[in-house]
């Protein structure tokens, strides 16, 4: 109850804030534009996508889970696609990893307990991940995946791959099909400066 009481205090000290500075703003927030792009990005409380890219409310429509996956079986990601190209007639999609990303430490760490497969719905997801990182850790371990470097270019070779995931995607075949233009974009974030890389 605590911590909900202070987000609680802290919403209203922030809509206050945001009254004070323009009166206007919550009834413009109402009239916004649709978004002019869909970010897919970690889950992670350190990365939200409108604070890293200084966006304002309504610019970004965003979507999240644990290490950024793309899964043809993931109904809430298919349907967040769909409604975003369909729908809101978004064409500019962002995949959006991170350094030090504890989904894919997570991950590996599964594997070296070896946790039952398919015991539970983490689990499974882990072991996609985990899954969908072995190829590349298959030319580079062992010394690459324990290095520092190692583990940023893991997580590149991770973003990359769901970039191909995205691209393959049945909303985003769909939609070129239908004549549309949809750019496609991979970044990561580096904690420690605050940039986005652009990988893709």
């Amino acid at each position: 109850m605590k911590t909900l009481n202070r987000l609680l205090a802290q919403n209203r000290s922030w809509a206050q804030q945001q009254a004070n500075r323009d009166p206007n703003y919550f009834l413009n927030l109402m009239a916004a534009k649709p978004p002019q792009a869909l970010w897919i990005g970690c889950s992670d409380s350190r990365v939200p996508a409108e604070v890293l890219t200084n966006a304002h409310p309504g610019e970004l429509f965003v979507h999240r889970n644990i290490a950024n996956m793309v899964l043809e079986e993931d109904e809430s990601l298919m349907s967040v696609l769909q409604y975003a190209l369909g729908h809101l007639q978004i064409d500019t999609l962002i995949l959006c990893g991170h350094y030090d990303c504890d989904g894919i430490q997570a991950a590996l760490a599964l594997q070296q307990v070896n946790a039952p497969l398919f015991s539970d719905p983490l689990t499974r997801y882990l072991q996609k991940l985990y899954d969908s990182l072995n190829d590349w850790m298959a030319v580079f371990q062992p010394e690459m995946k324990i290095a520092t470097t190692g583990k940023e270019k893991l997580t590149e070779y991770h973003l990359m791959a769901q970039a191909v995931n995205l691209i393959n995607a049945w909303p985003v075949k769909s939609a070129i099909k239908a004549g549309r233009d949809i750019a496609i974009y991979g970044c990561v974030h580096e904690l420690h400066s605050g940039y986005l890389k652009r990988l893709v």
